[in-house]
């Protein structure tokens, strides 16, 4: 039960810290083709990691 209760505390803080994000990036003037880019590479080099077993 206080597995349960740990979990479900760390998922409401962790849903509270996306929606300041989120909330904060709407009002920022973000390049978001340079955002788009970083998140594409860093998720391209965990798929290599995953296929090739490298890194």
């Amino acid at each position: 039960m206080i597995r349960i209760a740990a979990v479900g505390l760390i998922v409401l803080v962790v849903w509270v810290l996306a929606v300041k994000l989120l909330r904060t990036l709407r009002g920022a003037n973000v390049d978001w083709t340079g955002v788009s880019f970083v998140i594409g590479f860093i998720v391209l080099a965990f798929w290599l990691r995953h296929v090739t077993g490298l890194g």
